[in-house]
Order: structure tokens, then C-alpha cells, then sequence
């Protein structure tokens, strides 16, 4: 008889934290002299660097260039927004019903790790606990939509 394994895989940005419009890219963009409307970086919300980058500067993550904008994006993004958003609500009380009811839950998202950890804090102080494998940007060579981290 074979083990039948009960698990919800789980995203966070947009997801479980409400924080679609709490990205820091149109900011950090303007800070090397890039003027991207909001509306245009708006749809690639949950993709990583690796897409935000290309598609809306013609540029590589990878790039000198491009490992500047992402940094100053990664500090924005913790130190002026972060603060600011919240969980979805009931979000922690569905992962804690889902896990009593024996689902194994997973996340899987673009965030970078500390973004990640700082993210979940967000759903109480235990959330973290609640999930079986976390997989993040560090996990995966390509962001979503790609299905790596997966």
C-alpha cells in the first residue's frame, strides 16, 4: 500500500502577505536613473531579478548593474516597506487549521531567504514552524514563473 502524502503548496507575496504594491523595483530603478511606471512592473510582482530586470531595463540580475539595482531594491524593499505590510487576514488561521488537519505545507517563492523569514514572522511568531520545506529564491536557478522553484 502506498503512503498518500496530503500537502498544500503555498506562495507568500500576494498570497499570504498582502504586499503587491509594496515592491521597492520602480524606486530602485529611478535611484540609477530609470524611470519605469508602476503599472508596467506591476504584473511581473513574485517573479525574481531574473525577470523584473530583462523585461523592464533590458538588463541581466546578473549584470554589475543589475546586482546594484537589486540590492538597492532588497533594502528598500526591508527598511521603507516592509514595515508597513501585513498578512492577509485569517492567513494564519488557515495554515494552522490546514497543518491540525494533517496537510504538510509548503512555500515556495522568489524572495530571497532573510526576506523570506522576515515575511512568514509577519503571520506570528511560530508561523514558520507550521511548514514542512521552504523554498526560496536561493533554491532555484530561475524565478517564477519558471517552474524551478517547484
Amino acid at each position: 500500500m502506498t503512503k498518500q502524502w496530503r500537502c498544500v503548496l503555498l506562495d507568500v507575496d500576494g498570497t499570504l502577505i498582502d504586499n503587491n504594491d509594496a515592491h521597492a523595483w520602480v524606486q530602485a530603478m529611478r535611484a540609477f536613473g530609470y524611470h519605469i511606471p508602476f503599472e508596467r512592473v506591476r504584473p511581473l510582482i513574485g517573479m525574481g531579478g531574473d525577470k523584473v530586470l530583462p523585461e523592464t531595463l533590458g538588463i541581466a540580475k546578473e549584470s554589475a548593474e543589475g546586482q546594484q539595482i537589486g540590492q538597492r531594491r532588497k533594502h528598500l524593499f526591508l527598511a521603507q516597506y516592509l514595515p508597513y505590510v501585513q498578512a492577509f487576514p485569517q492567513a494564519k488561521e488557515l495554515l494552522q487549521h490546514l497543518y491540525e488537519q494533517g496537510f504538510k505545507l509548503v512555500v515556495a517563492t522568489s524572495a530571497e531567504p532573510n526576506e523570506l523569514a522576515q515575511l512568514l514572522r509577519l503571520l506570528g511568531p511560530h508561523a514558520s514552524n507550521l511548514f514542512e520545506q521552504e523554498a526560496s529564491a536561493k533554491d532555484a536557478q530561475r524565478s517564477k514563473p519558471d517552474p524551478d522553484i517547484i
